[in-house]
């Protein structure tokens, strides 16, 4: 069983749309964009280093 799982319970449909409205608020409407823009960014460069560093790891096991 997921950790997340055992500290949340089971996230409902109608728990999921109160998170969003919460966030909604805290953020507002025209800060909401530029919040999931640079969320998005920061995943994508995340996935950048991670599949370098596979790559560098692939190099190094055939130099062996």
């Amino acid at each position: 069983m997921n950790a997340l799982h055992i500290f949340l319970g089971m996230v409902g449909p109608w728990q999921w749309i109160i998170i969003g409205l919460a966030i909604l608020l805290l953020f507002g409407g025209k800060k909401l964009p530029e919040l999931m823009k640079g969320l998005g960014g920061g995943i994508k460069e995340f996935k950048k280093a991670t599949k370098e560093e596979d790559e560098e790891n692939k190099k190094v096991e055939d130099k062996k």
